[in-house]
C-alpha cells in the first residue's frame, strides 16, 4: 500500500504550483497551446511523478519501470514540465514548446523525447495503447504498473468502451487509468456537449475498480492509486475531479481556456497569482 508524509504531501503540493508557472512561461513563450487541462493536473502529474511511479531517468527504457500512456496528448505540456523537474532534460528546453525542430511537439511522439512511452493526438487512442502494454507486461510475469491519463472528452470516443471491454475481460489488475474529469472540452461543457454520467455505473458494468477523487488533493490521488494496486482481479480507473485552468482565476470553469495559451499581459497576470516575482516571465526554464 502506497503512503505519503504530511511533509511530502506539502513538497508535492509546491511541486505542482512550480510546475504551473513553468507551464504558463513555455505556454505564452510558444505561442499556441492548450492551458485549461495541464494547469488542473499538475498534482496528477507531480504524484506520479514524484511519488508514486518507478523509473530511471537516466535509463528511460529500464525495462522494470512502470509505464505513462498519456491518451489525451493535448495536455503534453504538462507531462514535459513535470519530466524536465524529474530530470529527464534540461528546465531550459521547456522554452522549445512546439518550436520547429523540437523534442517538445504539441503531441507527444513516441521515440522523440526519452522518458515519452506513446504517440498520442487522436483521442482515445492511450486507453488501448495502455491496455496492450499491460496485458503483454502481465503476459512477461513483469512487475510494472501501467498508468493512462485521459480526459472526459475523449469517453466521447468509441475506442475507449472497446479498450475497457477488453481491459474488463482481460482483468488487466497492473493497470490504472485516471480520468480528468474537469468538465470541458474545446467546444463546451462536457455535459451539454455529449452527456457522460453516470461514469461510475458504466466503468463498473465493464469490471473496474472505481474510485472518485479531488484530483487536486494529494493525499487522494496516492490514496486511490495504492488502493489500485491492492485490487487484483479487476483494472482500476479513477475519476479525478478537477477544475479547469486551476490556479488561474479568469482561466477556471472556462472552456475557452481549453485550447488556447495566455498572451504576455495575462501571462503576467497569472503568474502572479500563482505567485511568482512580481508576476515576470523568466526562470530557469528560459
Amino acid at each position: 500500500m502506497l503512503t505519503i508524509h504530511d511533509e511530502e504531501v506539502r513538497a508535492i503540493e509546491d511541486r505542482a504550483q512550480e510546475m504551473r508557472r513553468d507551464l504558463i512561461k513555455m505556454l505564452t513563450h510558444a505561442g499556441s497551446g492548450h492551458s485549461a487541462g495541464p494547469l488542473d493536473l499538475a498534482e496528477i502529474f507531480a504524484t506520479l511523478y514524484f511519488h508514486v511511479m518507478s523509473y530511471k531517468r537516466t535509463m528511460p527504457n529500464w525495462k522494470h519501470r512502470d509505464r505513462l500512456y498519456l491518451s489525451c496528448g493535448h495536455v503534453v505540456p504538462i507531462q514535459y514540465v513535470a519530466m524536465a523537474h524529474a530530470g529527464f532534460f534540461p528546465k531550459k528546453e521547456l522554452m522549445s514548446l512546439r518550436r520547429y525542430g523540437t523534442r517538445l511537439q504539441g503531441h507527444p511522439e513516441y521515440g522523440v523525447l526519452p522518458g515519452i512511452e506513446n504517440t498520442s493526438g487522436p483521442l482515445g487512442n492511450g486507453s488501448s495503447q495502455s491496455c496492450g502494454a499491460a496485458y503483454a507486461l502481465r503476459m512477461n510475469k513483469s512487475r510494472s504498473h501501467v498508468y493512462c491519463i485521459l480526459s472526459d472528452g475523449e469517453l466521447e470516443e468509441g475506442i475507449t468502451w472497446e479498450s475497457a471491454m477488453f481491459a474488463g475481460k482481460e482483468k488487466l489488475h497492473n493497470m490504472t487509468w485516471i480520468i480528468d474529469r474537469n468538465n470541458i472540452q474545446i467546444d463546451g461543457p462536457t455535459e451539454v456537449v455529449m452527456p457522460l454520467e453516470g461514469l461510475r455505473a458504466k466503468f463498473e458494468a465493464f469490471n473496474f475498480h472505481v474510485m472518485e477523487i479531488d484530483g487536486h488533493n494529494v493525499r487522494e490521488i496516492v490514496d486511490a492509486i495504492g488502493q489500485g494496486h491492492a485490487v487484483t482481479e479487476k483494472p482500476t480507473v479513477i475519476i479525478a475531479h478537477t477544475i479547469p485552468g486551476k490556479g488561474v482565476d479568469f482561466m477556471e470553469y472556462d472552456y475557452h481556456w481549453h485550447g488556447k495559451p495566455p498572451n504576455p499581459q495575462e501571462a503576467r497576470a497569472a503568474l502572479a497569482q500563482l505567485r511568482t516575482l512580481d508576476g515576470k516571465i523568466d526562470s530557469e526554464c528560459n
